[in-house]
């Protein structure tokens, strides 16, 4: 039986330690599918096209991922998708509160779904989409966060 396992987030930019933690789960299941949620009420920086584009071209080493965009209960787009495992970034212990929240939700609706909660290496634990846009807004180096590409649209976007 192929395993796939989701990744779902806003990735609005995804970062480094986005890309550490598909490269992990990679190893581990037979696809990882990178759920990219449109996420409206965030008022995400980059449109979801922009950012499964970003994404994608982040991510060109990697056979086993696919990059799909969606606007539905993460569950019900696990399940039509056929995915067994939902992976959750831990990047700190402040991180477990909320993540155990939502897979307690999660198996609630989706008993069949399991919840894998991976970390990231060490130099990526601090790193957010959002203190990575706040840094490049003020015109700091982002280089060591994100990919290239990412970079290059952030500064772009943002000034």
């Amino acid at each position: 039986m192929k395993k796939t396992a989701i990744y779902p987030g806003t990735f609005d930019p995804i970062t480094l330690g986005h890309c550490d933690l598909i490269q992990r789960a990679a190893k581990l299941f037979d696809q990882v599918i990178i759920a990219i949620a449109a996420s409206p009420s965030k008022q995400p920086t980059f449109s979801l096209q922009e950012r499964i584009e970003m994404a994608q071209q982040s991510l060109t080493d990697l056979e086993n991922i696919k990059v799909c965009g969606f606007d539905t209960l993460l569950v019900n787009f696990a399940r039509e998708q056929q995915a067994q495992v939902i992976i959750r970034g831990l990047r700190a212990v402040s991180d477990f509160e909320y993540e155990f929240q939502l897979a307690d939700m999660n198996r609630k609706l989706a008993p069949e779904i399991e919840a894998l909660f991976l970390m990231p290496a060490e130099q990526f634990a601090n790193i957010s989409s959002s203190l990575v846009r706040e840094v490049a807004t003020l015109g700091g180096d982002i280089a060591a966060f994100v990919p290239d590409n990412v970079k290059d649209a952030l500064y772009q976007r943002l000034r």
